[in-house]
């Protein structure tokens, strides 16, 4: 009987998922009298595992689910929404159903982006968001969202009627839109039921550690998405999101530099992302685009990057 959806490579990233929780689990357990260094040290694990786990774990689950089952697949949802703090499930409508449909696109005549997280939803004249207000303002806006979950508890956590932009996503029909509705709620219950299961083991290891290091990790994740789309031009289906090559980031993230490609065909295998360049390869160069020497992570390093949505609008209006 078949297991894995489309490789079982991807039992990596579950082995991912289940070692962050344990690691977790370990940290809140083992806090007593922390040090300095202790509780930092606590606190980049948790910013670099949750935002590991977001950009990559995470992300590869929500376009391509690795097992057969749906069961399986449900489960998968729930461990790691407790590891990103979130709902997986919310995460594959706002990501595959709005930021795959629209592509970081540019503020519209009704004078906003059709795209939940672009860059360029709180820019004026074109531009991009500046990063500040959409790494460090976004993670608030998130934090936020995270906090009035936890108040949904009184609805057992149900996906709230106030959550337009959430229902707007949602399958159009049944019985998908009713399990994408169940799965949302028992994602929710998971992440709030385990963190009520850390602050019972160190309230203070939570309060410390877990909280800062989750709005750190929310942060590098908008600015990992910031350098995604910097300087690409949202007018051309081939040039709208940035790429880096380098093989050794691509090795330990699974081909997440192959980030124009991902966009050209989001429903490919992470494993695959090598090919859709290779077979668009004549098309692909002869666009002006931009490939990063760096991962987006440092993009704020690539200190000579095109502006091509600039230039776009430049050349239309002469």
């Amino acid at each position: 009987m078949r297991i894995w959806h489309r490789s079982p490579m991807d039992g990596i990233l579950l082995g991912y998922g289940v070692a962050q929780l344990a690691v977790m689990l370990w940290l809140a357990a083992r806090w007593d009298r922390p040090t300095a260094l202790g509780t930092s040290f606590s606190i980049g694990v948790i910013a670099v595992m949750v935002a590991y786990n977001i950009i990559v774990v995470s992300h590869l689950f929500t376009h391509s689910p690795w097992f057969v089952s749906r069961k399986l697949n449900a489960a998968v949802s729930v461990l790691n929404s407790i590891n990103i703090g979130q709902s997986v499930q919310a995460y594959q409508l706002t990501h595959v159903r709005n930021h795959h449909r629209f592509n970081n696109d540019q503020i519209g005549p009704d004078g906003t982006t059709r795209d939940l997280s672009s860059t360029y939803r709180h820019g004026r004249d074109g531009r991009h968001t500046p990063l500040p207000h959409y790494a460090i303002g976004g993670a608030v806006r998130s934090l936020m969202d995270r906090g009035g979950e936890l108040l949904a508890v009184t609805r057992l956590w149900r996906v709230g009627p106030h959550e337009e932009n959430l229902r707007a996503l949602l399958a159009p029909r049944q019985p998908r839109r009713a399990r994408e509705l169940r799965q949302m709620q028992a994602d929710r219950a998971a992440h709030c039921l385990s963190l009520a299961l850390f602050a019972a083991i160190s309230w203070q290891w939570v309060l410390f550690c877990y909280l800062p290091g989750f709005f750190l990790a929310l942060v590098m994740v908008n600015v990992q998405n910031y350098y995604r789309h910097y300087g690409a031009n949202p007018r051309d289906r081939e040039a709208d999101a940035v790429s880096h090559y380098g093989w050794l980031y691509n090795l330990f993230t699974f081909n997440d530099g192959y980030h124009q490609e991902h966009h050209l065909s989001p429903g490919t295998h992470w494993s695959k992302l090598p090919e859709v360049r290779r077979s668009r390869r004549a098309s692909l160069e002869n666009r002006r685009r931009i490939i990063s020497p760096l991962p987006a992570m440092l993009g704020f390093l690539h200190f000579n990057r095109p502006q091509l949505h600039l230039e776009t609008e430049s050349a239309e209006t002469r």
